[in-house]
């Protein structure tokens, strides 16, 4: 882990490009019911509060540990988002 200014980045960045792609499909699919996106497209928000909340938290006695906790558990609910949009119909 470089420093928290990049791993604030990246939070950034990939929730941010998740909400996107859910935009962008809810833009090509007119037809359809936006609940299950807006659905995505709000637990990204959270996950984004979440995530930057443990980020600030200057209680952690482990910082590397904790960092790295972050960063695994961005890329975990990340990926689980990313499930999410690619089975929406």
């Amino acid at each position: 882990m470089a420093n928290i200014r990049d791993l604030k980045k990246d939070i950034n960045f990939v929730l941010g490009d998740i909400i996107e792609a859910v935009y962008v499909w809810e833009y090509t699919n007119t037809d359809k019911d936006t609940k299950e996106s807006e659905a995505i497209i709000d637990e990204a928000i959270v996950t984004f509060d979440e995530l930057i909340a443990r980020v600030n938290d200057r209680s952690a006695e482990n910082k590397k540990a904790h960092f790295k906790a972050i960063n695994n558990d961005l890329e975990t609910k990340g990926r689980a988002l990313i499930e999410k949009l690619n089975k929406l119909n």
